[in-house]
């Protein structure tokens, strides 16, 4: 048996047909695999943006950023992570992404598995 058969035919997503959500006050982020195991979603934070500290019990992420430059603080380490760059946090780690500059940050986070239920906030 392949490794496809029986399975559904792939379909085309982008940030054209994904499910859209809004996050924080400002900022967009579009499902484009939202799965148990895994999930991808690719964010858009404007300028002078900061998602809440957090950290996940069970997920591991990678944030890849796809234009800008982000600010990526994980235990307290401030990355920062231009265009084609990325940074991992594994699951435990306090991290919270950050836009410290003018123009938008795009970027991609990538969750294994999904952090539905699985976020912590961190004071």
């Amino acid at each position: 048996m392949t490794h496809n058969q029986g399975a559904e035919k792939p379909e085309k997503i982008s940030k054209a047909n994904a499910e859209h959500y809004i996050w924080g006050e400002r900022c967009d982020g579009w499902h484009l695999v939202k799965g148990q195991e895994l999930s991808v979603i690719h964010e858009r934070m404007p300028g002078n943006t900061a998602e809440v500290r957090h950290y996940h019990e069970k997920s591991r992420q990678f944030f890849f950023v796809l234009s800008g430059v982000a600010i990526l603080e994980v235990a307290g380490v401030r990355h920062e992570v231009g265009q084609q760059e990325g940074v991992e946090v594994p699951p435990g780690v306090a991290h919270q992404m950050k836009n410290e500059g003018t123009s938008d940050v795009e970027f991609l986070v990538i969750s294994q598995p999904t952090t539905r239920g699985d976020r912590v906030q961190v004071d």
